[in-house]
């Protein structure tokens, strides 16, 4: 009976030593993660021996002055709200400008303190970019939205959501045309132009003055191959030389020269044009200036716009290639700075011409390929537009008076590149994170949802994921990595900044719709119908 009982106490001490083992083992389980879970979502990585602390951010008090200093300069412009009404409105649009853009060209600027210069400005706000009929818009249907104050469906531009993409009926029943801004400027007595690194014609600067069922319309030709009439619709190059809007703007600068000329004409340059109706509507142009009695004035090149007497220029019209601008990067690297304009450039010249209108302006300024570098993946290039842009915007700030000009900066649309790993504090933001992933593999700190870095850097059929170890990903070519292969990266659908500085800044705080911007704009510079006296009836 006594070696019964033994033997039970080593059994039990055998169970018990099973036991402890087993849980020593077992993970440890810290609120419904395991240690390995919690390590591998906020890993240790190894201190990179380029980085140097700056000496005042060890301090404690480094970080609570600065606070200080913002918060008194928050508190000093609440104290004297701007409620002057705006003489003149400038609206900056970064296409496919996303707040992650933003974040990265901070540090492409050098650091991830720094801030792009319209950061700068007192009030922030954030707009919905949805469509009526899409989560995720484009920017014909959001150029209606931001410039016109309406809502629309997808690839339409200036009309309501009665008429579908590519209706020829719907699309030039004149009352379902939005107007625009630029036309309540003009109906209030200012002057109204338009700048952009895209076409003229193109889906952002085509909301100033088009009204179309299909962004793609910019030439009849491509009426035409829709199966749509081109006596009942009216391409939209024809429309800016053409139409009340548009034949009134006393400045438009851009690209696209071979969608106002025959296909059988050549311009300056020797690029054939695009058109089908036999017409040069820049020679149409030139003539309804010269008929109307006022000088009007058309440049082709860098050189052109510098010899232009802005003092002596009523109509400027500026068509600097036969598409779009080339990027801002690539017009260095490539010397093009000495044979087209920059935006900053552009936009200097439009605020000049202007300004000569005592009774003030509406201009607006795209940087419109920010949204094709995304599209290629192309992040390098994206961020190079975005540092032009803001420099851009700092210029027209310089130009003007806070006290009668409102600016406001905003963008259409995100785009899918985040930014991703661990990178420290410095690293460049092109460059590789310094964690790799599971596969032992390297990845880009910038990377995209989707999009053609897809093939190119991220994954082949043959070799499965790409190793990019020896790859130099900081060359402005190079094609981002992303996870799903897409052509084209798409747009995003979240929300995008909104930056105001100058009268009524302070209304463009919150999280509203985009198509209360322009709503904001007029209220501002009491005009069309959201005036002070149309509010009040």
């Amino acid at each position: 009976m006594q070696q019964t009982f033994v033997l039970h106490i080593l059994c039990s001490l055998l169970a018990l030593l099973v036991l402890v083992s087993a849980a020593a083992q077992r993970p440890k389980v810290r609120a419904g993660l395991t240690e390995e879970q919690e390590n591998d979502q906020h890993p240790r990585l190894l201190p990179s021996r380029d980085f140097v602390a700056l000496d005042e951010e060890l301090e404690t008090r480094f970080w609570h002055d600065k606070a200080q200093t913002i918060l008194a300069d928050k508190l000093a412009t609440h104290k004297q709200l701007n409620e002057n009404r705006a003489k003149n409105v400038i609206m900056f649009l970064g296409d496919g400008m996303s707040v992650h853009t933003i974040a990265a060209t901070r540090a492409f600027l050098g650091d991830s303190n720094k801030q792009v210069y319209f950061e700068k400005f007192p009030y922030l706000g954030l707009s919905k970019t949805y469509a009526v009929n899409e989560r995720t818009p484009d920017s014909a249907t959001t150029a209606t939205a931001y410039l016109s104050g309406v809502k629309a469906n997808y690839g339409t531009i200036g009309v309501n959501a009665q008429v579908e993409r590519a209706d020829c009926l719907h699309g030039a029943d004149a009352s379902t045309h939005t107007q625009s801004i630029a036309q309540w400027a003009q109906e209030a007595g200012k002057w109204a132009g338009l700048v952009t690194t895209a076409r003229v014609t193109h889906a952002s600067p085509a909301g100033v003055y088009a009204h179309t069922a299909e962004r793609n319309w910019e030439h009849d030709g491509l009426i035409t191959d829709s199966g749509c009439s081109t006596e009942l619709n009216t391409d939209i190059a024809r429309q800016l030389v053409e139409w009340n809007v548009g034949r009134d703007l006393r400045v438009i600068m851009g690209g696209g020269r071979s969608y106002f000329r025959d296909q059988m004409m050549h311009d300056e340059e020797g690029n054939w044009g695009l058109r089908n109706d036999g017409r040069d509507l820049i020679k149409d142009w030139q003539e309804d200036k010269a008929n109307l009695g006022a000088k009007g004035k058309y440049v082709w090149s860098l050189k052109g716009l510098q010899e232009t007497d802005l003092n002596q220029t009523d109509y400027l019209l500026g068509l600097f290639d036969a598409s779009h601008l080339p990027y801002h990067g690539d017009r260095q690297r490539s010397h093009l700075e000495y044979a087209e304009p920059s935006l900053s450039d552009m936009t200097e010249s439009a605020i000049k011409l202007l300004s000569r209108n005592d009774q003030g302006y509406f201009l607006f300024v795209e940087s419109g390929r920010i949204d094709m570098a995304h599209h290629a993946t192309l992040a390098h290039k994206a961020l190079e537009e975005t540092e032009q842009f803001a420099a851009a915007v700092k210029l027209a700030r310089d130009l003007t008076d806070e006290e009668d000009t409102l600016i406001v900066v905003t963008s259409d649309h995100s785009h899918t590149m985040s930014i991703n790993g661990y990178p420290y504090r410095r690293q460049n933001i092109f460059s590789l994170a310094p964690n790799v992933a599971d596969d032992e593999l390297p990845f880009t700190i910038l990377s995209y949802a989707n999009g053609p870095g897809n093939t190119e850097n991220t994954y082949s059929n043959a070799a499965g994921r790409l190793d990019l170890s020896h790859v130099d990903t900081t060359a402005p070519e190079f094609r981002f990595q992303a996870t799903v292969p897409l052509t084209s990266e798409t747009h995003g659908a979240e929300d995008v900044g909104v930056f105001a500085s100058g009268p009524f800044e302070h209304l463009f705080t919150g999280n509203y719709e985009q198509s209360s911007i322009p709503a904001m704009m007029a209220f501002a510079a009491n005009m069309g119908p959201f005036s002070e006296d149309k509010l009040n009836e």
